[in-house]
């Protein structure tokens, strides 16, 4: 095999593992689990969040998932009010759908406005602002009487949905290391999927049994519960790294210099002490220079960044700015359509499954249309596993042949299996319902298309994570914007599909056309790394500039 060129020059490319011939002197003194190196390196402090225990870094994990299943399933669960909002308020189908894409673009762009604050007054208060506006939407909702407020608070509902969308993934990547972030998020997504499909079936069993306004009332305690969580157990993770690193490279020299010179004066605080060897530098040794912050500091509803300027208005605006370069870098673009494929592609199933199956020949009801989502909670379930669990292992073992070498596109290789079983899903399906086949085809159709929901998105959000490390956030904001666009647009153009080009016909269209998108990743592979070399003075060019406007 060829020796693939190891370059810390190229984002993307890291050393994973201690043997490899290109790595300098200085791997030897890289912090490693086993043999695989730890990316990104953790600093000594133990407040660290890459150095949490595992019990404390778990339940962290659990509350992002737990917004994210809650907060899927409020976002999803309006249709199953349709009807008996349309026979109640009058309220046509047409504004519940102008409803649901006025969810999408506050979802993506309130994600866009939100990403600044959260470098500049810490992650809680985002998470913490957002699930206020979800608790308000879901009262909105309850209360509804007209078509305006109907699609107001859907607004408020997609700006709550907005931490879901980015924050999340950033989180998981204050706590986790890069060979480890595959399954996690993975889990992340299984949660969102859970959700997505879930709230569904749940919300048609409470209007069925509760009536519709309900839903807004289970939405609102679901909020209220996780707000609760939230607000007392939810951590800081902002953490200055860079500062950290500085601070014992400081200490290790100060450490050096008196172990040299014996008996010295230096100047801490502005005061002159005289340490004295053996004596007070053993103490000072034997002392930990790193305190835990008290319950109340770790929980503060605002945690303003180290070099906050005043009131950060000006680095507010200059970071909303400068995020716009990230839709120049081509595995933003990647994540963002495949992603953004999955959430257009669930308007069309949904919408077929609450018309098509509601009149005859299948004359389900709210409740048999709303188990029709349990094929592709199933689908979504194996889908997270294959692109979680399974990229991370294969990303280790290619990294094994490569001289310890791991390449950001090594991943993209599972996309092989979803490029063939979510078309095949969409067809089947489409097929299914048109030429009214016997339910297991159709069924079968749906948890191909969850396992494509569960692995797409995994996989693809994992490789931009791992080829622009130092941009996550932004990178997830862009994949968030690019997302809901998409499925704003597919949500105001999917009924005019199905009512010209009919359901067989609407389904071999969009089946081609996910083919294709997912047929994208094939590119990525062959030309991935030469486009993260493309960008990679792009890259550092935005690094700087973030630095330069946050005053570092």
């Amino acid at each position: 095999m060829v020796k693939a060129e190891y370059t810390e020059d190229i984002p993307g490319t890291v050393l994973i593992f201690k043997e490899n011939p290109y790595a300098s002197s200085e791997s030897s003194e890289l912090k490693k689990i086993g043999d695989i190196v730890l990316v990104p390196q953790p600093s000594d402090d133990p407040n660290d969040p890459l150095n949490w225990s595992a019990l404390r870094k778990n339940w962290h994990l659990t509350l992002i998932c737990i917004i994210s299943l809650v907060s899927g399933a409020i976002a999803n669960d309006a249709g199953s009010a349709q009807d008996q909002m349309n026979k109640e308020l009058g309220i046509s189908y047409d504004a519940m759908d102008d409803a649901a894409g006025v969810l999408f673009i506050c979802v993506g762009y309130f994600t866009y406005i939100a990403m600044p604050a959260t470098f500049l007054y810490g992650r809680r208060c985002v998470y913490l602002v957002c699930l206020v506006f979800a608790m308000a939407g879901s009262l909105w909702f309850a209360l509804t009487q007209s078509t305006a407020s109907s699609i107001a608070n859907q607004a408020f509902i997609g700006i709550g949905e907005a931490c879901a969308e980015a924050l999340t993934q950033y989180s998981l990547s204050d706590i986790f290391f890069e060979h480890e972030r595959g399954i996690k998020i993975g889990v992340y997504i299984l949660s969102t999927s859970i959700g997505t499909y879930l709230g569904p079936l749940a919300a048609g069993y409470i209007a069925a049994g509760q009536g519709w306004r309900w839903i807004g009332w289970w939405g609102l305690i679901l909020s209220a519960i996780t707000f609760i969580l939230f607000l007392f157990s939810f951590e800081e993770t902002a953490f200055d790294r860079e500062a950290a690193m500085a601070q014992k490279q400081l200490c290790r020299s100060a450490d050096d210099f008196f172990v040299s010179n014996g008996e010295k004066k230096t100047e801490f605080d502005g005061q002159i002490r005289d340490i004295t060897p053996n004596t007070d530098l053993e103490k000072g040794m034997e002392s930990s220079p790193y305190e835990k912050p008290s319950y109340f500091k770790r929980l503060a509803l605002i945690t303003p960044a180290s070099n906050l300027e005043g009131w950060g208005l000006r680095q507010y605006w200059g970071r909303f700015v400068q995020t716009l370069r990230i839709f120049t870098f081509p595995a933003v673009l990647y994540s963002g359509l495949q992603w953004g494929a999955q959430d257009a592609l669930l308007t069309f199933y949904l919408t077929t499954e609450e018309e098509d199956y509601m009149r005859p020949p299948y004359n389900y009801g709210d409740t048999a249309v709303a188990m029709m989502n349990v094929p592709c909670i199933i689908g979504a379930t194996i889908g997270c596993f294959y692109g979680g669990y399974l990229g991370d292992y294969l990303t280790l073992w290619l990294a094994k042949r490569n001289n310890g070498v791991k390449e950001a596109e090594s991943r993209l290789w599972l996309m092989v299996l979803p490029c063939i079983l979510n078309p095949l899903g969409l067809f089947l399906f489409g097929f299914g319902t048109a030429r009214n086949w016997n339910w297991v085809p159709t069924y079968v159709g749906l948890g191909f298309i969850g396992f494509g929901w569960g692995c797409a998105g995994d996989i693809s959000m994992s490789y931009l994570m791992d080829a622009y490390p130092g941009v996550v956030l932004e990178g997830m904001v862009g994949v968030s914007v690019i997302n809901n666009t998409l499925s704003w647009i597919f949500t105001f153009s999917c009924q005019d599909w199905i009512n010209g080009m009919g359901t067989e016909n609407t389904y071999i269209s969009i089946g081609i056309i996910c083919f294709f998108v997912i047929a994208t990743s094939f590119i990525m592979i062959a030309y991935g790394k030469r486009m993260r070399i493309k960008t990679a003075s792009r890259y550092y060019q935005f690094l700087d500039v973030r630095s330069r406007l946050d005053g570092k």
